[in-house]
């Protein structure tokens, strides 16, 4: 883990205002990518459960004494 985080620090260091601009539109890239992927995802979840409705019948069915 710390191994990881040195290598990351010293890859930050290095960097100059070029790679700044790749890795700045590479997460705007990854970002949009992650959003409609949750959203597809959420999307799918709300097709197979479909809301209940919300109306309340407060009406008696028809009486039909000749039957």
């Amino acid at each position: 883990m710390i191994a990881l985080l040195s290598l990351l620090q010293e890859t930050s260091a290095a960097t100059d205002f070029n790679d700044l601009g790749k890795l700045l539109l590479g997460g705007v890239a990854a970002a949009i990518v992650v959003a409609v992927g949750l959203t597809l995802v959420r999307f799918k979840l709300q097709d197979k459960k479909p809301p209940t409705s919300n109306f309340i019948s407060i009406s008696s069915p028809p009486n039909n004494p000749g039957e």
